[in-house]
């Protein structure tokens, strides 16, 4: 599974980076950015981290 994250709707509150910083953190700009992509299958906290994003911002596909 690979995360994409909507800009449009993130809130840059930072729960991603805090479930998961080794695929999430937050940018400059005050959003979250997905750092390592291909880092969810190692990471194992993808899922979590989309599931308790409070503006559902974070998305799942398939590689």
């Amino acid at each position: 599974m690979k995360p994409i994250v909507d800009a449009d709707l993130c809130t840059g509150c930072g729960t991603c980076e805090d479930i998961c910083p080794d695929v999430f953190e937050l940018g400059d700009d005050g959003i979250a950015h997905v750092i390592a992509p291909e880092g969810c299958a190692d990471a194992g906290c993808c899922e979590e981290a989309a599931e308790e994003c409070p503006a559902e911002a974070i998305s799942l596909v398939d590689d």
